[in-house]
């Protein structure tokens, strides 16, 4: 890891810049912009720090496949109303400019939108050998014991208690 600087995007995989098994580059840099802005970091990590565009894509030669032809589209027209709105592509723009391009697709391309937020919940929170939750990010976030034995779903356990009153 020593060779990656600056973006993580690069890094995803521990592979050379590029090496996309679905994406384009500048598709991958777009989901991984829309990505962050769903699940931002604050004093945790976010879907960039997690490697959520990195399970998307995975994901999308495996059993996202039907969702191919959308998330070009769909990752197309987010840089296609940047592009109108603010004259750069969206992986390019201020925090607050993505907000507000997002906002417009969440309202054109409600489909889209509702799908790679999901996709970025599951890459952000899903166990990590699928892609995403790199080092167990949401994991840790959650105070979840890791790594999870599988067929046991820890967060069915009464760690703690979420209910509204104690929020």
């Amino acid at each position: 890891m020593a060779a990656c600087t600056g973006s993580l995007i690069s890094c995803a995989r521990g592979t050379a810049a590029g090496e996309w098994r679905f994406f384009t580059a500048a598709e991958a840099r777009t989901a991984d912009a829309i990505c962050e802005q769903l699940i931002p970091a604050d004093r945790d990590p976010g879907a960039k720090q997690a490697g959520v565009v990195n399970y998307i894509d995975i994901q999308l030669t495996k059993a996202f496949r039907r969702h191919r032809a959308a998330y070009r589209k769909g990752l197309a027209d987010v840089d296609a109303a940047s592009r109108a709105k603010f004259g750069s592509e969206f992986a390019d723009l201020s925090p607050e400019r993505q907000r507000e391009v997002l906002n417009g697709v969440e309202q054109d391309s409600k489909a889209f939108f509702d799908l790679i937020l999901t996709h970025t919940r599951q890459g952000f929170y899903g166990d990590p050998r699928h892609g995403g939750n790199r080092g167990m990010a949401s994991w840790k976030m959650l105070g979840l014991p890791f790594p999870q034995v599988r067929g046991r779903q820890h967060y069915d356990e009464p760690k703690a208690k979420f209910g509204p009153e104690e929020r």
